[in-house]
């Protein structure tokens, strides 16, 4: 299980299928904050914690990235 610690500012989030997702803001409430200068539209989106399959240099989600996008507030 990935623990909110593992997750550092600045990390590159990557969908199961390599492709880019977002950078980390933050983790909070449970939640990746991706940061509002990376995204497409210019604000932040979330994603549950429990998207989260493993982290080593990128935060790495057990969907593929446009699933995660689809399904990101």
């Amino acid at each position: 299980m990935v623990t909110p610690d593992q997750i550092k500012q600045r990390m590159e989030v990557v969908g199961n299928d390599g492709l880019h997702v977002g950078v980390i803001d933050r983790v909070e409430a449970g939640e990746i904050k991706l940061a509002k200068d990376d995204s497409p539209d210019g604000l932040h989106h979330f994603l549950p914690l429990a998207n989260v399959e493993y982290v080593d240099d990128r935060v790495h989600l057990n969907r593929s990235s446009i699933r995660a996008m689809a399904e990101w507030r």
